[in-house]
């Protein structure tokens, strides 16, 4: 018994006194951890499950939990088990006994195992007419304990079980000893499942258990095909079956048993466990190296049509969706084995069938009917298995199934249609979302028969759109239209279709669908967005879908759609859309200004027009650039004059978001562009200043104006920085002349009010122009502005903020990556810096430990090159170096390692000399850098560190075994995950 049991769990402030854990304790008077109560076990259950005081609930809960790990459980337990007690007081003692036995074996003497098990059986045998939540826990209880005897202890177990409650002497009725017999026998496989037995152990006891079931089964079949055996037992025969066959027997073992189950299956209370232990078993890794068994078992499930189409025309959906899961286990499980029997491909084509009427089950998904969705994986799995196969075997299949794949498009085509307007508009909103995912289930299932059926599955799509909207006989469903483009666009979102010769024709027949549906008009834009590679490789047909598009943009309801597409439309077509480009903008402008869209579409909409812009004349664009921004301008200037409140700071931020996403994608460079080399000479190289950086020189002021009243908002703060940030990014050098303004803007922004944007759009200035020498003393004076600012704010407390530490620690790292120079100036406290990236490595918050760790593991291989790093490692490393084993220890969270695991493996190979004095000084004070480290375990570690200097996983890996045995893990479960 391990002492820490005996210790009482402290729950509020002050020394508890220590527990007594007496029957009379427990059951009528124990001493609570907190001095001011006392309570009954009867009492503190009804608090647990009635008292509406959660502290209560909390404390009673505390207290039951360490009754029962605690060393007396093992003598209250079998008293509160008495019939004089109420169930929830029985309830708890064989609660107790279960955890006492599963977790606390060892502290059984062997000599008491046989009085335990008898005591058990007893007790086991009483409640088979008393209380059945009781009973379950004893039984648990009891196949804890056998789990833990066989095979040695005891190894005919589940045989025994069977005699004993077979025996005639017994005080308790036939029917009352065999469900209590069941009882054990179906919890038994489950508490296996969920042991704690050590492996080896694991596999001994599995191997013992298979050879069991030969005393189970032979029971379970009698008791399942006995005429006289009531309901009751043949349900619970049903549920044992279900648990054993998880435990992989042999599936030709289960043979006679899966007969009955299936038999069983037309007793409708027999139903639902017939069905579970019919799966359970075909579901088995194993059942697919039993063919022959696997063959008997197709006719039975073909015997349940009729019980199927029954059920689908009675609108039974629970009987449907049982024999459904039948047939799906049944093919999805073994189609490959089942393939592989080539004499019996039209038992498996049946097979096949049936699934396929599973499929397309009438109703619509998932308000009439929730069965369908099942199949989908089998379509897959049945695909992936033909196209496996050798050629001349795949031909043959192909032969077979291609027709049946042409089949299970045109119902997934239907069972993808909306209901009627009237019937969609009283689904719940949790339904909608439902059929939602279900179609997008239903599309990545034709993208994928797409590799069975080739080219001729766009073509058959094509002739059904085409037929539905030429014909003149009978008016069409716009659901049928629907349904069909919506298969089209599955496939080509994700395949390329760009040599397909239907979608030509495709787009001819877009413009004659008639739109009159907001779910038809939202699949034709995404149709249209799907094939805008295709526009961009065919041109001439962008004119008969864009006007559309512009069209649906100014419909709210269509606003994701719409805008989705024409963002598409813009990035693959851009080189082909400047005669259409002035009618783009000015579609845009208007529904911009209508303010039509939420602020992430009306994001995208910048975006597009980004795009747009980009492939025009430079002049071209200026122009455009100008009337698209100046109402924005404006009104920006309005707020700018206005007092701080937060409908301002709403519109501001939307302002600045805007240009922001238009500057994102607006790049006149075609350096980086991926296009083919004669589309990029048909725009001449542009001269002059970019297109961008005069909108922000224009700006700069009226953006310096908004900042000077917003310097307090983290938002607006970011929202600046995100303009001059994206554009950084997309200009590159083109942003040159934008530099010394900005970095005296953002020098000015960091000294009023730190913030942890700034800083990162300093990194981003860094990593591109600091190399350069005209932008060096910029970029330098920046840097070394926000260092000392910083650098004062660690020495008020950086607690506070995490973000701009983060951000800053990331800032050094880039600096000392991209130009070390920075570190050699005069004015650069390299001390300080040091000094609070150590004091950063301490902080609570990782993604701020992450970043000072990579400013260490940038800093340490400069030791040589950079003469301020060299002195200030010299003099201060050995700082580093006990921060660093002091993480290790236990102060940091172990998902950390990794880091602290690379500044070891930098300090060894770039410091090897300074840490090899630093590291035994550092260990040889006891306790450090944990209470529980013998000297001998430190030395290890320091010479295991010490020979490490070119593989850095071996060092990862010596780092994660010390950091288990500073914090007492090692060996422990809890280094399973590790």
């Amino acid at each position: 018994m391990e002492r820490r049991e005996e210790q009482p769990g402290a729950a509020g402030a002050g020394a508890a006194p220590a527990l007594d854990f007496t029957v009379e304790n427990v059951e009528k008077d124990p001493e609570w951890p907190t001095p001011a109560q006392s309570c009954a076990v009867l009492q503190a259950l009804h608090q647990l499950y009635y008292d509406p005081n959660i502290e209560n609930k909390n404390l009673a809960q505390k207290w039951l939990m360490q009754a029962q790990v605690s060393p007396q459980a093992w003598h209250f337990s079998w008293q509160l088990l008495q019939p004089d007690k109420v169930p929830e007081i029985q309830y708890f003692g064989a609660s107790a006994l279960h955890i006492k036995i599963s977790r606390y074996w060892s502290d059984i003497p062997t000599d008491q195992y046989e009085s335990l098990k008898a005591q058990l059986f007893s007790q086991i045998t009483h409640f088979a007419s008393g209380s059945k939540i009781v009973l379950t826990r004893l039984c648990v209880a009891l196949a804890s304990l056998a789990l833990s005897m066989m095979p040695d202890a005891w190894p005919c177990a589940v045989a025994d079980m069977v005699r004993l409650f077979q025996a005639e002497d017994s005080p308790v009725d036939g029917q009352g000893r065999c469900l209590a017999l069941l009882e054990l026998l179906t919890v038994l496989p489950e508490e296996f499942q969920t042991s704690r037995l050590p492996q080896y152990r694991k596999s001994l006891v599995r191997a013992s258990l298979a050879v069991e079931c030969g005393a189970v089964f032979p029971l379970l079949e009698q008791l399942l095909q006995q005429p006289s055996s009531p309901s009751c037992v043949r349900q619970k025969v049903l549920k044992c079956f279900s648990s054993w066959v998880q435990l992989e027997v042999p599936l030709q073992d289960c043979e006679a048993l899966i007969q009955a189950a299936f038999a069983a299956l037309q007793d409708s209370e027999l139903f639902d466990s017939s069905v579970e232990a019919i799966v359970n078993a075909i579901s088995q890794p194993d059942a697919q190296r039993y063919v022959n068994t696997l063959l008997k078992l197709i006719p039975l499930v073909l015997g349940l049509q009729d019980q199927l189409r029954q059920a689908v025309q009675n609108g039974d959906m629970e009987t449907s969706h049982g024999i459904c899961r039948i047939a799906v286990a049944l093919g999805e499980n073994h189609s490959r084995a089942l393939l592989d029997q080539v004499e019996h491909w039209q038992s498996f084509l049946a097979l096949v069938n049936m699934i396929m009427f599973c499929t397309g089950i009438p109703g619509h998904y998932p308000v009439n009917e929730t069965t369908s969705s099942l199949t989908l994986t089998f379509w897959y799995t049945l695909q992936d298995d033909i196209l496996s196969f050798e050629a001349e075997k795949q031909a043959v299949y192909q032969q077979v199934y291609r027709p049946v794949y042409f089949q299970l498009v045109d119902v997934l085509l239907h069972k993808a249609q909306f209901p009627s307007d009237e019937e969609y508009g009283f689904w719940s909103s949790d339904e909608k979302e439902q059929f939602r995912i279900y179609r997008v289930d239903i599309s990545d299932t034709l993208m994928y028969v797409y590799e069975m059926l080739g080219a001729e599955l766009l073509s058959n799509l094509y002739e059904k759109l085409g037929r539905l909207l030429t014909s003149s006989e009978e008016p069409y469903s716009w659901q049928h239209t629907e349904a069909l483009l919506y298969g089209f666009q599955s496939i080509a979102e994700t395949i390329d279709v760009n040599y397909s010769d239907v979608v030509p024709g495709l787009i001819g027949l877009i413009p004659r669908i008639s739109i009159s549906n907001v779910q038809l008009a939202d699949t034709v834009m995404f149709t249209i967005g799907a094939l805008s590679e295709w526009l961009a490789d065919h041109p001439v047909m962008i004119n008969s879908v864009l006007p559309l598009v512009l069209h649906a943009l100014g419909n709210p309801e269509l606003s994701v759609s719409s805008v989705s597409t024409l963002k598409k439309i813009c990035r693959e077509c851009k080189y082909d859309l400047p005669p259409y480009a002035a009618n783009i903008v000015a579609v845009s402008q208007d529904v911009l200004m209508k303010q039509i869209h939420k602020t992430s579409q009306c994001m995208w909409l910048m975006q597009a027009l980004g795009f747009l812009l980009s492939a025009l004349q430079v002049e071209e664009i200026l122009k455009n650039l100008h009337s698209l921004i100046s109402p924005y301008i404006q009104q920006l200037e309005k707020l700018a004059e206005e007092m701080p409140n937060p409908s301002n700071k709403l519109a501001i931020v939307h302002i600045l978001g805007l240009l922001s996403n238009l500057f994102t994608t607006l790049d006149v460079s075609h350096h980086e562009d991926d296009h083919e080399g004669s589309e990029l000479r048909k725009l001449p190289v542009p001269q002059g200043p970019n297109p961008v950086v005069v909108v922000l020189q224009q700006v700069f002021q009226l953006i310096q104006k908004v900042l000077s009243k917003w310097l307090n908002d983290a938002q607006v703060v970011e929202a600046v920085c995100a303009i001059f940030e994206k554009s950084v990014k997309t200009l590159l050098d083109d942003f040159a002349p934008m530099v010394p303004q900005l970095c005296e803007m953002l020098g000015r922004m960091y000294s009023t009010i730190p913030q942890a944007s700034a800083l990162d759009l300093t990194r981003q200035l860094v990593h591109i122009f600091a190399h350069e020498p005209a932008h060096f003393p910029p970029i330098e004076a920046l840097f070394l502005l926000v260092t000392s600012v910083t650098l004062t704010l660690f020495q008020q407390g950086p607690r506070d903020h995490p973000d701009i530490v983060d951000s800053f620690m990331q800032l050094l790292a880039q600096a000392l990556k991209r130009k070390p120079d920075l570190f050699l100036c005069e004015r650069l406290d390299v001390k300080a810096v040091f000094q609070c990236a150590v004091l950063a490595l301490k902080f609570p918050e990782a993604p701020t430990v992450k970043a000072s760790c990579g400013f260490f593991t940038e800093l340490l291989p400069r030791c040589a090159e950079v003469e301020p790093v060299g002195k200030v490692v010299q003099e201060d490393g050995r700082m580093l170096l006990i921060a660093v084993l002091e993480a290790i220890g236990g102060q940091a969270s172990r998902s950390l390692m990794d880091c602290f695991a690379d500044i070891l493996f930098a300090l060894n190979k770039h410091c090897f000399s300074l840490l090899s004095m630093w590291i035994k000084e550092a260990l040889q004070p006891p306790g450090f850098p944990s209470a529980r480290l013998s000297p001998e375990q430190k030395d290890t570690f320091s010479q295991q560190i010490l020979r490490e200097r070119v593989n850095k996983r071996r060092v990862k890996e010596m780092v994660k075994e010390f950091t288990l045995l500073c914090r007492g893990l090692h060996g422990t479960d809890y280094t399973a995950d590790y």
